[in-house]
């Protein structure tokens, strides 16, 4: 019953198919990906005189879609090798392969009969213990299983994984009605654990829980867009990021989803619910399906209700006139309300802003809004039994800020449920029931814990124990000590982290002030050792780059060589530290953000994290440790005193140069900013749990501090040979003047200077070397251009 799931069989090798393969290869589960066997060669087979009785014939759907997966965009595997993780076969075949499975994933296309047809045939080969799950967006469980023997169901159920596989971290499982509880459990702790979904629990109805309110939510907006002449452009403006929507909002949304999808998903809901105002409002409005009637679909078809066109060069996007169904120029919409939605903080903020704007597009929110949250109450025992699910499959299903439930917490419970009452809206019973016994929100938190409402009153939500909230460790007064940039907090059993919470999570000296005033800390409680991480959007993306630029257009280099030193001293004094020392990155790490890690004994990153040394995109090289660091390591490598370090300093060179950044925590380890050591987590919600662990582990085991290393380095003959590549592209036409510059001057200091080849030199000879390097790119105009680009654009310049 409890046994690991290590080998999988997913029949179905479509973009769905192949992305959830993709995903069980990333976390290190066998798979084998079955299709049909085609019924005619192609071309090419006939080529190689092959017939329909090849294996390779026979196995091509599925070999086809594995080799797919190392060019699709975005990339589904965390690692182009992990393909070799698939193995490819056919239904005719290799259905048997079902016998030695721990799970099943039927992935064919939505079609009730069609998985009825195969169910049937899986039921052949399976065996108790095989967990056996279909992969749909809303065809009933129960119907599905209809036929099957009650052994057989108690293994079955829905797992609704969201597109991209990878990338949507929602999984919504869907028991039937004889399905085991336990094999439920058992399945949800594989999700969250190994596959880092977040999972809810979703009831055995028409589109299950997100695309229920998600579609719900567009068919709303789109009636009353309708009905009050609002212009597309308009309603993207309003349920976008000022609703606390993603930046796609509402039709951008639609085109890349498709038309066609919608369509299909709205139809599934209306054909199989009773309630005539439901059926009504999931009927499709005539304008989307005349568009999809026309074949405009969206992205996949190149029009839908936006429009790109290329002229002399340029791209331009059109928007669709609902009413002529002409494509004209898009107009920016303006107001009050926009303006300050734009303006506040967080997504709260966002959208109180919004609604009490007191125009019309505060009336638009309003009007889409208050329809979703009464929708979701109205759903709640019907689609979820939680209300926390609700909101957790809208987060991570639809990327919103806030679930409903959150949602109507923020613009106030009681206010808001008494305008829809002065309006003649219907108030579900259990909401205003709720209200008459005193409750004036959802969901409150007290002492680091939260609790929602369930059945009438406050139940605490748990939490694992491998997911740690450092939001509520500082509510239950975990703070050790704190300053503008950064906190340390205690983590129990002798462990402190370091949470960065500065803009952006940017370095600057109050972060660079609290890593030294943590170690002091962390030596007078005698604690076992730091943890370096938080849990902000992105771990952090550089070095506070308007703070530098301040200074070099203030020409005060004295306080730019003030700033670099510091940031060497910090990280250089952080590696030293007798204690062990853990970093977590996450997502975006760039720059500085990489510097922070690189001293550590470990870096436990997430299986997102977009890892890299990007100063070159601003027109300077690292400068806090980062080629010092990554030189060391590579002289490391190639320990043998006659070993040839030049190809590990020539990637280096490379990486560093051209800016890479990770696609993925396994991509940093093959680009060579982790190393074999460290570690990738799948979960973004245990990495801190599991720094936490690699800190007990490192403190229990004699741990002794890194010692001041001498490197070996290539030299003046290394540094030719790395400055002429960089020649050789200038003249090429690759890079620009500017662009030479930066790379010679990152070949000087990778290279250890103008030593001879082979010399040992010293980690402050290296430090010394990137200051020197950093501060004279400072000086250069068009480094600063470079440097106002990013901060003003958000994007390189290339001058």
């Amino acid at each position: 019953m409890n046994r690991s799931i290590s080998k999988a069989v997913v029949i179905g090798s479509g973009i769905m198919g192949s992305g959830i393969a993709a995903q069980l290869a990333n976390v290190g589960i066998s798979c084998t990906l079955l299709d049909i066997v085609p019924a005619e060669l192609t071309e090419a087979e006939k080529a190689k005189g092959l017939s329909l009785s090849d294996t390779a014939v026979r196995n091509r759907l599925a070999s086809t879609a594995i080799t797919g997966l190392v060019k699709r965009k975005p990339a589904p595997l965390y690692d182009p090798e992990f393909a070799a993780r698939i193995r490819p076969g056919n239904l005719e075949d290799d259905l048997h392969l079902i016998e030695d499975a721990d799970w099943v994933i039927e992935v064919v296309v939505e079609n009730l009969a069609v998985k009825q047809e195969l169910l049937a045939k899986i039921e052949q080969h399976w065996k108790p213990g095989v967990l056996v799950s279909t992969n749909t967006s809303g065809i009933s469980i129960e119907a599905m299983s209809a036929g099957r023997s009650l052994e057989f169901r108690r293994h079955f159920m829905g797992t609704h994984f969201f597109n991209p596989p990878r990338y949507m971290k929602l999984l919504e499982i869907i028991p039937g009605e004889n399905t085991d509880p336990a094999h439920v459990a058992r399945l949800r702790e594989v999700a969250e654990r190994a596959l880092g979904k977040t999972v809810v629990i979703a009831k055995d109805t028409p589109n299950f829980i997100a695309n229920r309110i998600g579609t719900y939510g567009l068919l709303v907006t789109l009636r009353e867009m309708l009905q009050q002449g609002y212009t597309v452009e308009e309603v993207d403006a309003v349920t976008g990021p000022a609703m606390g929507r993603p930046k796609s909002a509402t039709f951008r949304t639609l085109d890349l989803v498709g038309l066609d999808t919608f369509l299909h998903v709205a139809d599934n809901v209306r054909e199989n619910v009773q309630d005539a105002a439901e059926i009504e409002v999931f009927t499709v409005p005539e304008p989307l399906q005349k568009m999809v009637k026309q074949g405009w679909l969206g992205e996949k078809s190149g029009q839908g209700f936006y429009r790109k066109l290329k002229e002399k060069g340029e791209s331009k996007i059109l928007s669709l006139n609902l009413q002529s169904f002409d494509y004209g120029p898009q107009v920016k919409p303006s107001s009050g309300s926009l303006q300050a939605a734009k303006a506040a903080k967080g997504s709260r903020a966002k959208l109180k802003a919004l609604l009490s704007g007191g125009d019309r597009y505060s009336e638009l929110a309003w009007n889409v809004l208050k329809h979703v949250l009464l929708y979701s109450a109205a759903k709640l025992g019907e689609i979820a039994d939680s209300i926390r699910d609700i909101d957790e499959a809208m987060k991570w299903g639809f990327n919103w800020e806030m679930g409903p439930f959150e949602t109507w917490d923020a613009i106030g419970l009681v206010p808001s449920v008494r305008k829809m009452e002065a309006e003649g809206l219907p108030i579900p019973k259990w909401v205003s029931e709720w209200i008459a016994a005193g409750g004036t929100s959802f969901y409150r938190r007290e002492e680091g814990k939260l609790f929602h409402v369930m059945s009438g009153s406050f139940k605490a939500v748990e939490q694992p124990p491998q997911i740690i909230s450092l939001r509520d460790l500082k509510e239950q007064k975990r703070v050790l000590r704190s300053n503008t940039g950064a906190s340390l907090i205690d983590l129990g059993d002798g462990v402190a982290c370091l949470e960065f919470h500065s803009p952006n999570n940017a370095i600057g000296e109050d972060i660079l002030s609290m890593i030294t005033q943590s170690q002091e800390e962390i030596r007078k409680r005698d604690y076992a050792g730091l943890v370096i991480a938080n849990q902000g959007r992105n771990f952090c993306v550089g070095a506070n780059l308007m703070l530098l630029l301040m200074e070099a257009e203030d020409e005060e280099w004295d306080e730019v060589d003030d700033i670099i030193s510091l940031f060497q001293n910090t990280m250089y004094q952080l590696k030293q530290f007798e204690k062990p020392v853990i970093a977590a990155p996450h997502r975006m790490t760039l720059g500085g953000g990489v510097e922070a890690c690189l001293p550590a004994d470990q870096v436990i990153a997430t299986a997102e994290t977009y890892y890299g040394l990007v100063e070159v995109g601003v027109g300077l090289i690292p400068a806090g440790g980062g080629c010092k660091e990554l030189t060391l390591r590579a002289s490391q490598q190639a320990h043998l005193p006659d070993a040839d370090l030049q190809p590990y300093i020539n990637r280096l060179f490379e990486t560093i140069g051209t800016a890479k950044v990770s696609n993925s925590g396994h991509d940093a380890k093959r680009l060579g900013y982790l190393r074999p050591s460290d570690r990738v987590v799948v979960n973004p919600d245990y990495t801190i749990h599991e720094a936490k662990q690699a800190v007990l582990r490192l403190a229990a085991s004699d741990y002794e501090p890194t010692k001041a290393s001498k490197l070996r380095v290539v030299g003046s003959e290394g540094k030719a040979i790395l400055q002429l590549g960089a020649i050789s592209m200038k003249e090429s036409g690759y890079i620009s003047d500017h662009d030479l510059l930066i790379a010679k001057k990152l070949a000087h200091v990778l290279a250890g200077g103008d030593v001879p080849a082979g010399s040992l030199v010293s980690e402050q000879y290296m430090l010394d070397l990137e200051r020197e390097a950093f501060l004279s790119l400072c000086g250069e105009p068009k480094t600063r251009q470079r440097m106002k680009h990013m901060l003003t654009k958000g994007k390189p310049l290339r001058n």
